[in-house]
């Protein structure tokens, strides 16, 4: 008898629809077919305890278990539920009319109960495109799938609970999710606040302007001046996140299996900050069978790389593309997998090895020309993309001691917002076009248009500084956004000047 339950494969972010057929004839073995990986061809040992101990049997025949389309690889033992389900109707042990309605995933234990799995997220929204009527998950995986409207989502604890499903023994309850609620909560609560940090007002303007615009922003200073205090906090002044954006960050940490059973959606912008040891594969993504890296796992949040120059050179170079197209494409012989890559990249790192050049009161000990040396681990290329260079210096002991507590960021936040409306309508008819940061050349001619006083002026700074034609780039991209966070049209030569401030690195002389 030949039956057909229906799973998914995730490719990317994404899931294919996967077809199980499982025919049972006269015979004997078991053959399984359709490009499978190890973890689902040593399923038989697992199904044959599994049916065992939960009172039912083997098929004592011959079983094909074909997954189809077979060109599909095929990762993961979350098909142990499709395949037990149609071999225990395909076998006549259970009722088989309905089993064909629904999509099922799910990792059995050898007593039937169901463990969690990873991409629950892409696979739900699979399964409503496929029009089926319902999606049957693990129970730790329910509120997750939940979040996608127009499909019943059931989430079971034990393979029985299906089979009951199936036989109309019982009438199971819809996991039903209120999406506005889940990401409503906690709008303005985060773990740090810009309330917090005492003094370091300009350093403070500069990731407010880095927050309006989404911009890449790098802080340089000594030990302890306070740059991770300052980055850890960036996220609390991002604009909220919509719908659209949480269930595109949910589903890479659900492929990632970084989902936990409390968390239905990420609501909070990913803070991801790996540290300086990191392979090029765990930064950007990859391996035998891709997964998403670090840079994918911080969509539409933060990636802080504390120490820059500590990280090695390959795997700094390999994040160039994606910091331009916000997308990383992964290429295997036979596969390839894309990925986005929308984030703000915060970078820290000390001025020199020893980490007090320009220090206002601890002498740099390190030999001449070692500040160049150090600042050259970080090619030019990669430093062009970065839009905001801010020197950091450390606080004095009166500002920590007396200061009022800074301005909170909900404060911030709003003027962040109010910033970020200006940039929404004006790329309202643009596709992937969200913020300043995200101009290309023919915006910058079309939004960034400069008076005779602001043409000088840059040109100047171009000559003296010596900037790449990158670095003009950057300079309009961050002018665009200082005027918008005040409500202006036009660029103003004011704006220009703070914009040109922050390409401290670019200076010749620095270093030197």
């Amino acid at each position: 008898m030949l039956v057909k339950t229906y799973g998914s494969a995730i490719h990317g972010v994404d899931a294919n629809l996967i077809t199980i057929e499982v025919n049972v004839s006269k015979g004997k073995n078991f053959y399984l077919t359709g490009l499978p990986d190890n973890a689902i061809k040593e399923s038989h040992h697992r199904l044959v305890a599994v049916l065992n101990n939960t009172g039912y049997k083997w098929p004592g025949k011959r079983v094909v278990v074909n997954m189809a389309p077979a060109d599909i690889k095929k990762e993961g033992s979350s098909y142990d539920l499709p395949i037990a389900i149609g071999l225990l109707a395909a076998s006549g042990q259970m009722n088989e009319e309905h089993v064909s309605e629904y999509m099922m995933m799910g990792e059995l234990s050898l007593d039937g109960s169901l463990n969690p799995i990873r991409g629950a997220l892409p696979v739900a929204l699979k399964a409503k495109e496929e029009g089926f009527k319902g999606l049957i998950v693990p129970q730790q995986n329910a509120s997750e799938a939940a979040i996608v409207e127009g499909i019943d989502v059931f989430g079971f604890g034990h393979i029985r609970e299906v089979i009951e499903l199936f036989e109309g023994d019982i009438v199971p309850e819809i996991t039903v999710v209120n999406v506005e609620e889940v990401l409503s909560q906690n709008l303005d609560s985060y773990p740090f606040d810009f309330e917090d940090v005492k003094g370091q007002e300009n350093i403070k303007r500069a990731m407010e302007i880095a927050a309006a615009g989404g911009h890449n922003v790098i802080m340089i200073g000594p030990p302890g001046s306070g740059k991770t205090m300052l980055a850890k906090r960036l996220p609390s002044i991002l604009p909220p996140m919509a719908l659209g954006e949480a269930l595109e960050t949910t589903k890479i940490h659900s492929v990632a299996g970084l989902m936990n059973g409390e968390t239905a959606l990420i609501t909070a912008r990913p803070f991801r900050s790996p540290h300086h040891t990191i392979s090029d594969a765990g930064l950007v993504g990859g391996g035998t069978y891709p997964q998403p890296g670090e840079i994918s796992l911080a969509q539409n949040g933060v990636l802080f790389l504390d120490e820059l120059p500590e990280f090695k050179r390959s795997v700094l170079e390999v994040m160039r593309q994606p910091m331009e197209d916000r997308v990383v494409t992964i290429s295997r012989a036979r596969i390839s997998v894309e990925y986005p890559a929308s984030f703000m990249l915060v970078a820290a790192m000390n001025p020199c090895p020893c980490g007090y050049y320009n220090h206002p009161t601890k002498e740099c000990v390190c030999s001449p020309g070692a500040v160049k040396n150090y600042l050259n681990r970080i090619s030019g290329p990669l430093m062009d993309r970065i839009d905001l260079h801010v020197e950091v210096t450390p606080v004095p002991f009166t500002d920590l001691s007396e200061a009022p507590p800074g301005e909170k960021s909900k404060n911030v936040r709003e003027r962040v917002v109010r910033a970020r409306k200006i940039q929404e309508d004006r790329f309202r008819d643009r596709k992937k076009i969200f913020a300043n940061a995200q101009m290309t050349s023919k915006d910058l001619e079309l939004y960034c248009e400069l008076t005779e006083q602001g043409k000088r002026l840059l040109k100047n700074a171009m000559e003296k500084l010596s900037l790449s034609a990158r670095a003009y780039d950057r300079i309009l991209k961050v002018a665009r956004t200082i005027a918008d966070l005040e409500g202006a049209e036009n660029i103003q030569p004011e704006h220009l000047a703070e914009a040109i401030q922050y390409r401290s690195l670019d200076r010749e002389s620095w270093g030197s």
